[in-house]
């Protein structure tokens, strides 16, 4: 696990440095993520980074939480789906690496737009569902926000996915209990989370989302109800801005950018284990 928990500090490190240079960007959700899109992309997940849109025969990921595209964008150069200097580029006019991932701009490893919350658990059951019926094994896995939860778009994919046997999907849910304008507890409580995915007929599993041998020893655990009948849900508690003291824990760095002090005591909690670009 040594080796996935330095690909993960560097990451911390592309996301912190990525926001910074264009003052703009959302650091928290991405720190918090970062153990899951380390294990997912160089752990678990049967991928190809020599890229095709339709996936066939492979397992694929979607965003649909879009606003953490640092993270998601760190991870698909550091494990070869594009050069790691062009992380440089992100949120810079013209550049494929858009604040919201868009397939528009055809950079390997993005399958759907999702600038706009609550859509994908709509696609990733789709997609799982395309595969089923092409015989393809493979498995489809998505990450959501728990504040995105709030969008009743959501709740109609969860319904349609338990009603079609949907059980080649791995989705997780990033329980960091904190949203755009506060906790959720306060916006939208979301109640018990584990009940209402156990009503909706979802085999539901839980971990911890911040501990990389967790985050593998779950995902791998969800693999092995595939193809049981049921679509599989992770709850992922973690906390947001994970890795650095003074982003942990509060929705405030959600969608603001350090400054230049900030940046530096951040990078000084996480040492270069990769290289930089």
């Amino acid at each position: 696990m040594n080796n996935l928990k330095d690909i993960a500090t560097q990451i911390r490190r592309d996301i912190v440095r990525m926001v910074h240079a264009v003052q703009s960007g959302h650091p928290g959700g991405s720190l918090g993520c970062t153990e899951y899109f380390t294990a997912l992309y160089f752990e678990v997940m049967k991928h190809n980074p020599k890229f095709n849109m339709d996936g066939v025969g492979e397992d694929v990921f979607f965003l649909s939480n879009g606003h953490i595209s640092p993270v998601f964008y760190s991870s698909l150069a550091r494990s070869g789906y594009f050069p790691v200097d062009e992380l440089s580029t992100f949120r810079k006019i013209n550049s494929r690496l858009q604040g919201h991932p868009t397939t528009h701009e055809h950079l390997p490893g993005v399958r759907m737009a999702s600038g706009s919350l609550g859509q994908g658990m709509s696609v990733a059951a789709g997609a799982a569902l395309a595969k089923k019926l092409n015989n393809d094994s493979s498995i489809v896995y998505s990450l959501h926000g728990d504040g995105e939860l709030d969008e009743g778009q959501n709740w109609e994919a969860i319904m349609f996915a338990a009603h079609k046997k949907v059980d080649n999907l791995i989705a997780t849910i990033d329980c960091n209990g904190q949203q755009i304008d506060g906790s959720t507890s306060s916006v939208m409580n979301l109640g018990n989370l584990r009940a209402k995915f156990e009503a909706f007929d979802w085999q539901v599993l839980e971990m911890d989302g911040n501990d990389m041998d967790a985050v593998v020893a779950g995902l791998n655990n969800a693999k092995t109800f595939v193809g049981k009948g049921k679509p599989i849900v992770i709850l992922m508690k973690t906390e947001m801005g994970k890795g650095i003291d003074f982003m942990e824990g509060t929705h405030e760095w959600h969608g603001i950018a350090p400054n230049d002090e900030q940046l530096q005591k951040a990078l000084a909690q996480l040492p270069e284990t990769l290289g930089d670009y």
